[in-house]
């Protein structure tokens, strides 16, 4: 079987280059168009990165360097090359918004790491180790838009990737509340240390929208698909504070979570050791194994050792303690610009691949 061709737009940023490097050697998927803003349309995408190429540990690939970046506003002609896209475009939400609808009603499905429409009720929003159910509202989704096979599936916010599977793995003891504070590198920004020189010795306790989406998206994925729409949770209430440190990649999060029934410690540990995910979006080409892997080790995880587990899809837990005012308290990690952006984007694909709502046109 041939694969899926795919489109990668915004491919010149930091998450569009890890698209790239993630897809070059994919057995579901290989990049035939790159596109990206009106200025590097025209150029190879050798000479659209430039200098920019972040991805410092892999070269280029071959098959991608040469190819002419294209317009992302010239929808038909890349729906035209294209079996699907996936949307890393550094644009206004406004514009992101009315960019992905439209190549969904031109019959391309999108998978989007950006925020545009994680509030949009009947697209998805989905881990696919937690809650792979959502897919099933593409159909009531297919029919607002009049498509036959465009649609629009969206990967959830980087900060909440650390702790939000932490959370499920604990779900038969009912997490009633959480304060969470996420320590969040500098590549979230799309920044390295050369254009972001303000954050060297020295920590920025804002970064707009972040606490906004740590609280309120993890409601929407353990939500519920009720007729049209998926209906968010009301619980657990979570408080956010995030925070942007001097690390190059992986976001930190320090936990605290109370429960209707408290486990044990030992149950705790149990919960995630043996914790693997749905069945339905485990197996798949980008999967980690283990999902969650607990340190012993006091000072563990950090950041620069632990955010590659599992090819960066793994999420790292450790220092789990009674607190004072919560049940428990942990650090729990993961690998921002992979499983919190494209790797956990591609993982959304190779899902809705399986599923049967990825196909060649």
């Amino acid at each position: 079987m041939s694969k899926l061709k795919v489109g990668i737009l915004g491919a010149t940023g930091m998450v569009g280059q890890r698209f790239v490097t993630l897809l070059a050697d994919h057995p579901f998927f290989e990049i035939v168009a790159v596109a990206a803003s009106p200025r590097s349309a025209g150029k190879t995408y050798r000479e659209a990165v430039g200098g920019r190429w972040s991805q410092t540990s892999i070269a280029i690939p071959s098959h991608v360097a040469d190819l002419i970046v294209l317009n992302a506003n010239e929808i038909e002609t890349i729906s035209g090359q294209v079996d699907f896209v996936c949307c890393a475009l550094d644009m206004e939400k406004e514009e992101i918004h009315a960019l992905e609808e439209a190549y969904a009603r031109a019959e391309t499905p999108v998978i989007s790491n950006n925020s545009a429409h994680r509030w949009t009720p009947d697209v998805p929003m989905f881990i696919p180790e937690i809650n792979p159910e959502h897919v099933e509202i593409i159909p009531a989704q297919r029919k607002r838009l009049g498509t036959q096979n465009g649609f629009i599936a969206v990967k959830p916010n980087c900060s909440i990737q650390p702790y939000v599977p932490a959370f499920h793995a604990l779900a038969k003891f009912a997490p009633t509340k959480a304060s969470v504070c996420t320590f969040q590198a500098i590549s979230g920004a799309g920044k390295t240390f050369e254009t972001f020189p303000e954050i060297i010795d020295n920590v920025i306790p804002f970064i707009g929208g972040e606490e906004e989406k740590s609280i309120n998206e993890p409601l929407k994925i353990w939500g519920k698909i009720v007729k049209s729409e998926i209906v968010p949770t009301r619980s657990p209430v979570i408080s956010a504070q995030c925070i942007r440190v001097p690390v190059t990649d992986g976001h930190l999060a320090a936990v605290s979570v109370s429960f209707v029934t408290k486990p044990s410690a030992d149950e705790v540990l149990d919960c995630w050791r043996t914790f693997q995910g749905d069945p339905r979006g485990t197996g798949l080409p980008s999967s980690p194994t283990p999902f969650l892997t607990y340190f012993t080790e006091e000072d563990r995880p950090q950041t620069r050792l632990d955010r590659d587990a599992g090819n960066g899809m793994g999420i790292s837990l450790g220092r789990l303690r009674d607190d004072n005012v919560f049940d428990y308290r942990f650090i729990a990690l993961s690998h921002n610009t992979v499983r919190g952006a494209a790797g956990g984007a591609v993982l959304m694909a190779e899902l809705l691949h399986r599923e049967g709502y990825l196909m060649q046109k």
